[in-house]
C-alpha cells in the first residue's frame, strides 16, 4: 500500500504556480487576486476559507475575504457578486457554500461571471468540462485527477466505479476520467444512493480505481474492494471524539489497496491546489498570457 499523499503534491503544485507568479511581477504585472465570500460563521466554512486564504499566499497571490451576516439577503449577495464581477483586479471569485436555506445557492452559482468562476460551477463552465473544451473544473474533481497525475497512477483503459453524484465531486469526475483530457480514457461507472446494493458490490469488487464521495464513515469496508485497488477516498467525516475520517474504513481497506489517499491529507489539499489552479488560468487570460 502506497499513499496518494495531497499535502505533497499540493505543495509541489504550489511551489510551481508561485514561480510563475514571481516572474509575472518582476515583469511589473499585478498579483493574482482572489475574492472570497462567506456567509455566516459556519465552523467548516470558516477553516476552508482559512485554507484558501493561507494558500493563496504560497501561490504568490492575493486575497480578498467579504464577510455577510447569516441573515443577508439574496439580493445583496447578488450585487456584491455584479461588483466583483466588474472589477478587473478581480481574477477569481468564490461563494462558500453551504449557504443559509433562505438562499438559493445555484441562483448565485450562475450570478458568477463564468471567466472569473474558479469553482468550476457555473453551467457554462460544466458544460464546457462535458464537452471536452477548455474551462474551468470543478475544484475537487480537478485535485484528483491531478493527483493521478502526479503519482502517475494508470487510468487509461481501467475500471472506475465512483460512488455519489454530486455536483461537486461524483459528476464531474466520472466525466473527467471518461474524457480524453490530460489523464482519463477510463470506462466510468457512476452509482448513487438508488444503486441497488447488490449492484454497487458487484462493481466496486471488480473496479480498478474505486471514488467515494457520500459523507458516510467508514462507508467503503475490505469486502467491497479486490486486492491492488487505487482509493480515493473524498470523505471527511467528524467522529464524536472530534477524529476526522473518510469514507472508507482505512485501518481495514489498507492492505487491499495498491495507492490510497490519506484523510485529512488527501484529497482536501488537492482541492485548494486546483482552486489555485484555476485562478492562475484566470489571470493569465486577463493579461492575455495564454
Amino acid at each position: 500500500m502506497k499513499l496518494l499523499d495531497g499535502k505533497k503534491c499540493a505543495e509541489s503544485l504550489i511551489a510551481d504556480i508561485a514561480k510563475k507568479v514571481a516572474g509575472y511581477v518582476d515583469s511589473g504585472l499585478r498579483k493574482p487576486q482572489m475574492a472570497i465570500i462567506l456567509v455566516g460563521t459556519h465552523a467548516p466554512s470558516e477553516s476552508y476559507v482559512k485554507s484558501k486564504i493561507a494558500t493563496c499566499a504560497l501561490s504568490g497571490f492575493e486575497s480578498v475575504l467579504i464577510r455577510f451576516p447569516e441573515t443577508v439577503r439574496e439580493d445583496e449577495l447578488l450585487a456584491k457578486i455584479a461588483e466583483l464581477n466588474a472589477d478587473q483586479t478581480t481574477d477569481g471569485l468564490i461563494v462558500q457554500l453551504p449557504l443559509p436555506k433562505h438562499i438559493n445557492p445555484q441562483q448565485i452559482i450562475n450570478a458568477i461571471a463564468p471567466e472569473k468562476d474558479i469553482d468550476g460551477f457555473h453551467p457554462t463552465n460544466f458544460g464546457r468540462m462535458t464537452l471536452g473544451q477548455k474551462a474551468f473544473r470543478p475544484a475537487t474533481a480537478y485535485g484528483i485527477c491531478k493527483l493521478l497525475q502526479y503519482y502517475e497512477v494508470p487510468v487509461k483503459g481501467k475500471h472506475c466505479v465512483v460512488i455519489g453524484r454530486s455536483n461537486i465531486v461524483g459528476k464531474p469526475i466520472s466525466i473527467m476520467l471518461a474524457n480524453d483530457f490530460d489523464i482519463g480514457n477510463a470506462t466510468v461507472t457512476l452509482t448513487h444512493i438508488e444503486t441497488p446494493r447488490q449492484l454497487l458490490l458487484d462493481e466496486t469488487r471488480r473496479a480498478d480505481i474505486v471514488i467515494v464521495a457520500v459523507g458516510i464513515p467508514g462507508f467503503i469496508t475490505a469486502d467491497m474492494i479486490k486486492e491492488g485497488v487505487v482509493l480515493i477516498d473524498v470523505g471527511i467525516n467528524r467522529l464524536p471524539d472530534g477524529k476526522l475520517v473518510g469514507d472508507a474504513d482505512f485501518a481495514a481497506v489498507a492492505d487491499k489497496c495498491s495507492w490510497i489517499t490519506p484523510v485529512p491529507g488527501g484529497v482536501g489539499r488537492m482541492t485548494v491546489a486546483a482552486l489555485m489552479i484555476n485562478t492562475l488560468m484566470a489571470y493569465q487570460h486577463n493579461f492575455n498570457l495564454v
